[in-house]
């Protein structure tokens, strides 16, 4: 098991999605989601993921993440286990001073909400952003995907 951290941001009026090139398509539910874990089942373009996450750190920025390839018709049978709604989104890849910025721009019930995630290597990693980065929302549970899936961005 390894530890996730990281940072999450809403954009701001900088923000265009149309300068983003690199992208993937991801489809994504949970099978168990509360604050204690999650078990999420997630299809990235055409590969199967399962992963399980920990409860989140008191600051919000780390918990234990476990995630392991499964064959792209085994997530999609699971995905029928699923929570609903699941989460459908477009992840953009950006790259800023050596820093990979995943943003994610949500569609179905979730239209509208676009977050952007900065994985780090350690909590006191110095932090360059771009432009575009508003509002941080790091250890916000409502910006949590689990969150998203109970109560869609469409539902606030």
């Amino acid at each position: 098991m390894s530890l996730e951290i990281e940072r999450k941001y809403l954009p701001n009026e900088n923000f265009d999605e149309s300068l983003f090139s690199e992208k993937k398509s991801i489809c994504q539910g949970f099978i168990c989601a509360d604050e204690q874990k999650a078990v999420r089942v997630r299809i990235k373009n055409e590969q199967g993921y399962l992963t399980v996450k920990g409860p989140s750190d008191e600051s919000g920025l780390s918990r234990f993440e476990f995630e392991t390839p499964i064959p792209l018709e085994s997530a999609e049978e699971m995905l029928k286990l699923c929570l609903r709604p699941l989460i459908e989104k477009t992840r953009y890849i950006y790259v800023y001073k050596d820093q990979t910025f995943e943003i994610d721009v949500f569609h179905g019930e979730n239209k509208g909400l676009v977050i952007i995630e900065l994985e780090l290597e350690d909590k006191n990693s110095k932090v360059d952003l771009p432009p575009f980065i508003g509002m941080e929302v790091t250890g916000d549970p409502k910006y949590y995907n689990a969150y998203l899936a109970k109560k869609p961005y469409l539902s606030w």
